[in-house]
C-alpha cells in the first residue's frame, strides 16, 4: 500500500494582483491574471534592439496606467515569436525573461513585449507563468497575495 502524497497547499490569488518585476526595477504594478492567455505580456513602447557584449538586448518604455509615469527598461532578448493578440491576430513580439514577485514568492517568467496602451492592465500574467507553481486563481477575489515583498540582500540583513 502506498502512502498518500501530501502536497504543499496551493496559494490562492485573485483575478488581479499587484506584482513586482525586480529584474526590470519595477517594484509594483497591477497585473491581470489571465488563464486564457498562454504567454504573459507587458505594456511596452518605443522598443529598440541593440548589441551588448555579443548579445542582442532590447530597450523599451513601460508607461504605468495608474499615474502615467514612464520607466525605461533594458533586458536581453530571450526569443522572438508570433503571439496572438487580444483580437486573435498573430504578432511577432520580443520575449524577455525576468523575475516575478507575487506576494512573498519569486520565480523566473517569460514576458512578451506588446503595446497594451488601450488596455486597463500593464501586465497580463498568463498560464505558462503560473504553471507548476501551486497557484489557484479565485475569479471572484482581488489582491489576495498582498504587496510584492522585496528580497533581502545577499548578507541576509535588511537593506
Amino acid at each position: 500500500m502506498t502512502k498518500p502524497h501530501h502536497a504543499s497547499p496551493k496559494t490562492e490569488i485573485g483575478w488581479r494582483e499587484i506584482v513586482g518585476l525586480p529584474g526590470l526595477d519595477i517594484p509594483a504594478l497591477h497585473a491581470k491574471i489571465d488563464t486564457g492567455a498562454r504567454t504573459s505580456a507587458l505594456n511596452a513602447a518605443v522598443i529598440r534592439e541593440f548589441e551588448r557584449d555579443g548579445e542582442t538586448w532590447v530597450e523599451f518604455d513601460v508607461t504605468f496606467t495608474e499615474d502615467r509615469h514612464v520607466q525605461r527598461c533594458l533586458a536581453p532578448i530571450a526569443d522572438r515569436r508570433e503571439i496572438r493578440n487580444t483580437s486573435g491576430i498573430p504578432e511577432l513580439r520580443h520575449v524577455i525573461e525576468t523575475r516575478l514577485t507575487l506576494g512573498a514568492r519569486q520565480w523566473q517568467i517569460e514576458l512578451s513585449l506588446a503595446d497594451r496602451e488601450p488596455m486597463k492592465f500593464d501586465l497580463i500574467l498568463g498560464r505558462t507563468a503560473l504553471r507548476n507553481r501551486r497557484i489557484c486563481v479565485n475569479p471572484g477575489r482581488s489582491f489576495l497575495s498582498g504587496p510584492p515583498s522585496h528580497p533581502l540582500p545577499a548578507t541576509g540583513q535588511p537593506a
